[in-house]
């Protein structure tokens, strides 16, 4: 029996950040693209719906940045967050809220496979916790 694909959810306003996030993501044999959303207002309904293991989350967007789609979406409900984000002034919020990783735009492929290693390892860490209790 193969282990579930980690389900990946890409929120960003920027088509070409979108197009490079999920062109890494293919890559990765053991992750999937749960969806993509272009605003928070998407974003808050797809993680709902949708319920990935991880978003891939850029701070400044219309009608609802990142941090908001956080609050609306309620802090017990979220997945694990990575930021992705050409603004290092949010890094300290985004780490108070847990947020996995910090990627600074423009990122590269390694620093995108580095932050991909870390959530996979979170993901599986947090399912042996989940499997003791």
């Amino acid at each position: 029996m193969s282990e579930a694909k980690i389900r990946a959810l890409i929120v960003d306003d920027e088509v070409l950040a979108r197009k490079f996030i999920r062109r890494m993501l293919k890559q990765e044999p053991d992750w999937e693209l749960a969806g993509e959303a272009a605003n928070g207002t998407e974003a808050v309904e797809m993680i709902r719906t949708h319920k990935p293991d991880i978003v891939f989350l850029d701070v400044q967007m219309p009608e609802m940045d990142g941090f908001a789609v956080l609050e609306k979406v309620g802090l017990g409900q979220l997945p694990e967050i990575v930021f992705t984000t050409a603004y290092e002034a949010y890094a300290i919020r985004a780490f108070e809220l847990h947020a996995l990783d910090y990627l600074l735009k423009p990122f590269d492929q390694q620093r995108f496979r580095d932050a991909i290693k870390h959530a996979k390892e979170r993901l599986h860490s947090r399912q042996q916790e989940d499997g003791r209790r």
